[in-house]
């Protein structure tokens, strides 16, 4: 149950992000920033902390080199013999441990030096209360068992756990020193913490993530209010034209000052001006158009009428006139048929124009009406010499349709088949599935050179004018057969090959509500070959 509030949250930041220009502007900004101030403070702490250190280098070996003068000073005037090196060695150590408490740094006394490496932890050294011995480092003590040169190490100073006090960073200073008593040599240790220094480094990069967080918050508010100024007229010009694109022509950007998005907004204003001109132009050109072709088509009506009356007596009298009166009357009634058919496509598609087309909706067997159409075609099947088979791949193939047109469009196409088949035999295709029905017509006559599949729909467009059109088509069989198609939502689609004949595909829904996807049939016909360029 967590799981789909955070799933939903991350889709609408997902989706916040990319349509938001604003947010991306401003998010870039910050993290470019941010990794600029990183840098910067990275580079100015790596400067503090190389002053801070070499500072306090030079200071401790100052006075861990003073300690040792001093103590050298002291031993070199107190002659004594063996008996009296262990009192010489509390007498030096005590007075540097003392003055190491007050200034704040240890001691650690060890030797004498034997021809051994040194294990500093089992020697028994003399050191300061509190102090771990693995402060000083193993490098610093192999190196004192070989040298008599000061040297000096980084290390980590440790306490022992009863002290109380933490660990820190440090510098540990080794020197030689002669025990006249018993000449022999000792190594003493002076290890300074660097308590100060760190606390210093702390504060420095405190006051600079401060700073930085607060220059980054300066920097987002100043980026969010400066492109605020530049997003939120285009937000605007968006909304106007989205408000355009649903029809309210009559919306305007409000025009502020006299700058560039000033400017910009007055040209969309005018663009906008200028397309509501054209639009409505178009509107009353397409209106006088349609109306123009309804009026034409019915007053054509009543002459038509009077036409058909006097053709159909010629037509059955034409026994008793002379051949050429005869062929006269035949060739009157076959135009009277092609013109009223023509009239009565006419009538269809301005009342597909005038968005005044309705379904009658009922399920329908497409395999029904494939067969229907092969028996009205098979008179002009057999006058062009080819014949037409249905070849139902399953059966039924019921889709929710207005029955009437869908034969319509059937019959467009078998007609349209028959037409340029040049005697050859034509498929009708018809499947289903799930969620679509299909029929595809196939043909295998002059086929569609490239670029006609996406031109046979278009109102009187013909592939080759100089054909003969056996089959009275009016050139807007296909035109109605897409408004059909397009009125069920569904596909028309035609493929063709030069040589190799053409098939139309119609695809519908099995509910007029479902959106296609996809076709039970493949629009190009298996039987196609493929072009070899």
């Amino acid at each position: 149950m967590r799981s789909r509030p955070l799933t939903d949250a991350i889709r609408w930041a997902l989706t916040f992000w990319r349509r938001s220009i604003q947010a991306r502007v401003v998010v870039s900004t910050v993290l470019l920033s941010a990794i600029v101030f990183s840098v910067v403070g990275w580079f100015l702490l790596q400067q503090t902390k190389d002053g801070l250190v070499d500072a306090r280098v030079d200071r401790v070996v100052a006075e861990a080199a003073n300690e040792t003068a001093d103590a050298r000073a002291r031993l070199a005037t107190v002659p004594g013999t063996d008996d009296e090196a262990s009192l010489q060695l509390q007498q030096l150590v005590d007075p540097i441990i003392s003055r190491g408490a007050s200034r704040g740094f240890s001691v650690v006394l060890n030797g004498p030096i034997g021809e051994d490496p040194t294990d500093l932890a089992g020697s028994g050294p003399r050191y300061s209360k509190d102090l771990d011995l693995n402060s000083v480092p193993d490098e610093l003590v192999e190196h004192l068992d070989q040298s008599d040169a000061t040297a000096w190490e980084f290390s980590r100073v440790r306490y022992l756990p009863d002290a109380g006090r933490e660990d820190v960073a440090g510098i540990v200073v080794g020197s030689r020193i002669r025990l006249p008593a018993d000449g022999e040599f000792y190594t003493i240790y002076y290890v300074f913490p660097m308590q100060q220094e760190q606390e210093t480094l702390d504060l420095v990069t405190r006051a600079l993530i401060t700073a930085g967080a607060l220059l980054l918050v300066l920097v987002a508010g100043l980026t969010w209010l400066v492109t605020r100024q530049v997003v939120t007229p285009v937000r605007m010009a968006r909304r106007v034209a989205e408000r355009l694109a649903a029809g309210e022509l009559e919306e305007r950007l409000r025009v502020r000052g006299e700058d560039d998005i000033a400017r910009l907004a007055t040209s969309f204003n005018q663009m906008a001006s200028s397309l509501q001109r054209q639009i409505r132009q178009l509107e009353e050109l397409s209106r006088v158009q349609r109306r123009f072709t309804s009026d034409v088509s019915h007053e054509l009506r009543t002459p038509l009428t009077t036409v058909r009356m006097a053709g159909d007596v010629l037509y059955d009298a034409r026994e008793d006139f002379d051949p050429v009166t005869a062929r006269a009357a035949e060739l009157l009634q076959t135009e009277l048929d092609r013109f009223e058919g023509l009239l009565s496509d006419l009538l269809e598609i301005s009342r597909f124009d005038a968005g005044a087309a309705a379904l009658d909706l009922d399920d329908v067997n497409l395999v029904d009406v494939a067969h229907r159409v092969v028996d009205m075609t098979r008179a002009l099947a057999e006058q062009r010499h080819t014949s037409v088979t249905v070849k139902a791949l399953s059966e039924p193939c019921l889709a929710e349709a207005d029955s009437r047109r869908v034969e319509r469009i059937v019959r467009n196409l078998v007609s349209n088949a028959i037409d340029h088949a040049d005697s050859t035999g034509i498929v009708i295709l018809v499947n289903s599935d799930d969620h679509a029905a299909a029929i595809a017509v196939r043909d295998h006559g002059v086929g569609l050179a490239p670029g006609e599949a996406a031109l046979v729909f278009n109102r009187f467009w013909r592939a080759d004018p100089a054909r003969a059109r056996t089959s009275g088509g009016t050139g807007l069989g296909l035109s109605i057969s897409l408004e059909d198609t397009h009125l069920h939502g569904g596909w028309l689609q035609a493929w063709g090959q030069p040589g190799q004949g053409a098939q139309f595909r119609l695809t519908l829904p099995r509910r007029v509500s479902q959106v296609l996807r996809h076709s039970p049939l493949p629009l190009v016909p298996e039987d196609a070959e493929e072009m070899v360029p």
